[in-house]
């Protein structure tokens, strides 16, 4: 079973297990004491159910044995009432705190198992993706190992001149190890796309993974002919995500736009990146294109697991976007372009680190 959830607004497991022992003990005097001949012990399956939630196996069946130890106790403590209506309710009760044990235990791991499946789409997903664009980044990082070439040949020709041209034999080293960074750059985002991590979250800059995301993706934009411009907010605050899963969900939408105008027959094949301040404190990032629209598409579904309307689509890359954007306390959404196209559209909450200036006007950077 995964790490059980943190209590929230109490901050440590001092209080609930205060709490917890606090009501066993109010059930435990109600059902010993009172001469009410009604199964009151049923009352410690909230017990149950609560230490499912922030507990984990074990302790939850610690927890329900301890309930039930308490309810057999008071049955033998309870000298008042029918004795047959109290053996009825005592196993009334001790079958409700089993049964309830049991079910919300195997409740609790499927929806361990259901997490785990949906981190491992999401690696597939991300994973064919970049399978895709492999042939892109490839390209892409011959550009600056060819002019790390070109400039090392530069720089051997002013050295070796009479007399050798120093300034400009520098300029060319330097030109070398900024190539030589822009490629290592390259290299380290694929392989942080690539690996399976749990998620971590971190202050990042909306804009930046934005950029990132666009280095990954220049080569399919050239060869598709495919006019790719940004728009983002300036003075943006940082959002606090899994930077690489939220790079994923970019990539996705900027990879279906890209597919959706390259299959058009328009003469503008225009893919537009947006990042600004949505409502209720968020920021918002918007891919729109000038594609084939969503005409036919079912938007009530768009989002749903194996809805696709490729023909060589498994429909899930829109649906791990939903649950990455969502599992981040997001949400994320489509909608017709204006004239034409499709608008995706996705909004992470705000935080207050980093450039915080919400009501500051903003200035668009093309």
């Amino acid at each position: 079973m995964s790490p059980r959830l943190r209590l929230p607004g109490l901050g440590n497991s001092t209080l609930l297990t205060v709490s917890l022992v606090l009501l066993a003990a109010v059930i435990f005097l109600a059902d010993t004491v009172t001469n009410l001949e009604i199964a009151v012990a049923v009352f410690y399956v909230a017990i149950v159910l609560i230490s499912v939630r922030y507990l984990d196996r074990s302790r939850v069946v610690m927890v329900a044995s301890g309930c039930m130890a308490l309810t057999l106790l008071s049955f033998f403590l309870t000298r008042a009432g029918s004795m047959s209506a109290g053996v009825v309710n005592c196993a009334i009760s001790l079958a409700a705190i089993g049964v309830t044990a049991y079910l919300a235990l195997r409740t609790a791991a499927a929806e361990a198992t259901a997490r785990e499946a949906r981190t491992q789409l999401a690696h597939i997903t991300r994973v064919t993706v970049l399978g895709e664009l492999t042939a892109s980044i490839a390209h892409e990082l011959n550009q600056p190992l060819a002019a790390i070439v070109i400039n090392g040949n530069a720089a051997l020709r002013w050295l070796a001149g009479q007399p050798a041209n120093l300034d400009e034999a520098g300029k060319a080293a330097e030109r070398i190890v900024r190539d030589a960074n822009r490629a290592s750059a390259l290299i380290a985002r694929l392989r942080a796309s690539t690996k399976r991590t749990s998620a971590k979250s971190i202050w990042s800059d909306v804009n930046q993974m934005v950029e990132d995301t666009l280095t990954l993706v220049q080569s399919e934009t050239s060869r598709n002919h495919v006019s790719l411009r940004t728009e983002l907010a300036g003075d943006l605050p940082q959002v606090e995500v899994d930077a690489v899963q939220i790079q994923q969900v970019i990539l996705n939408l900027i990879v279906n736009a890209l597919e959706a105008v390259s299959g058009s027959d328009a003469q503008a094949r225009d893919v537009i990146v947006v990042t600004g301040l949505g409502r209720s404190n968020e920021v918002v990032v918007t891919v729109s294109d000038s594609g084939r629209g969503l005409n036919g598409v079912q938007m009530d579904q768009i989002f749903d697991a194996f809805y696709t309307t490729k023909p060589d689509g498994l429909g899930m890359g829109l649906a791990i976007s939903r649950s990455i954007v969502e599992s981040h306390g997001g949400r994320i959404w489509a909608e017709p372009g204006v004239p034409g196209g499709a608008t995706f559209a996705f909004s992470l909450p705000a935080g207050n680190k980093g450039n915080v200036m919400l009501s500051s006007t903003r200035k668009p950077n093309r």
